[in-house]
């Protein structure tokens, strides 16, 4: 059966208008109740973000497709010849199969984009606002696109057709731009399985305890698998550690780019500019800085009296959840 991708429908077809949509009514709302949940300046600055991200993102899509394709074509001898068969198809446990397969892949990608730092210089703009709002769901960075897919290609390589891991994807994403709100209250008995706006509130928070907190995509399950689920247990407070201070789009995107530039520049061994790229964020060779696990630590010795450690607000490049 030859499929392309252009014979299913984009969910985020229907889903942006949707989610635009839900946008102006959460605006509406938080205007007429004074929540200050949006304010125009950051809200312009996601726009911008957003627009480059979906330019980046249509441009790219028949790659990434192709991308997926070329690994599915190459191994069909390998899985014909140990699996005994030459692709999986289309019955919808296949689809459901490949939905929970892209959403374990996404808990992995998004948790090494925390942990990574070269990663996290790309993720970071997700991040960056100090505001929760659906408007926040539309900064995303722009530099992902470009290795984002290499995550996904074990997929096809599985005989997931490469559309099917495509749609998957973008099912994803439009799951996910619902969850940045705070407006829905807790979920319950739905939130031991699945991600929500309420849990996701911990995953955009700094707060010490919230750092790299609840990756997961459509469920909340991996998280509390891989030891990486926090219950918003304590008011969290959005945004970065290390703030760009910025509303300008090509800042957002690219400064910690800048910032590992200039880390890597000050280094004074190659172990030491190695490691600036590819360690956890806040991580320096005289421990001057902090990863959000070491501060993590810290505070749980200080809690258990062993210690007494004040934690400043803000601590330069650092990765939040």
């Amino acid at each position: 059966m030859d499929i392309s991708v252009n014979d299913f429908e984009n969910p985020l077809f229907w889903g942006v208008p949707i989610f635009l949509l839900c946008i102006a009514i959460e605006a509406y709302i938080s205007h007429r109740e004074n929540k200050e949940l949006y304010e125009w300046k950051d809200t312009l600055a996601s726009a911008w973000v957003a627009l480059g991200a979906s330019l980046l993102n249509v441009s790219t899509r028949v790659a990434t497709v192709a991308f997926f394709a070329i690994f599915f074509e190459l191994f069909k001898p390998l899985r014909e010849n140990y699996l005994g068969y030459t692709q999986l198809g289309w019955a919808w446990w296949v689809w459901l199969l490949c939905v929970l397969g892209d959403d374990f892949n996404f808990y992995w990608h998004h948790r090494f984009c925390h942990t990574v730092r070269i990663l996290w210089a790309a993720h970071i703009v997700h991040h960056s606002s100090e505001k929760f709002n659906f408007g926040t769901a539309l900064r995303n960075g722009w530099t992902i696109t470009f290795f984002k897919p290499v995550y996904w290609i074990w997929l096809p390589i599985l005989g997931f057709h490469p559309v099917m891991v495509g749609i998957c994807l973008a099912i994803n994403s439009t799951y996910q731009m619902f969850l940045h709100s705070r407006m829905v209250p807790s979920l319950g008995w739905f939130e031991k399985f699945f991600n929500t706006p309420w849990l996701h509130q911990v995953h955009h928070a700094c707060n010490v305890d919230y750092l790299d907190r609840n990756h997961g995509g459509i469920l909340i399950i991996w998280d509390k698998l891989f030891g990486t689920f926090h219950d918003n247990n304590q008011e969290p407070k959005f945004g970065v550690l290390h703030p760009p201070n910025s509303y300008n789009p090509l800042v957002l995107v690219g400064h910690e780019y800048r910032d590992i530039w200039v880390d890597v520049r000050s280094a004074k061994s190659w172990k030491d500019k190695l490691k600036y790229i590819f360690y956890p964020p806040g991580w320096s060779p005289d421990g001057s800085r902090q990863t959000a696990k070491q501060m993590q630590q810290e505070q749980e010795r200080r809690l258990h009296g062993q210690t007494r450690v004040s934690f400043p607000e803000r601590e330069p490049a650092l990765s939040n959840s």
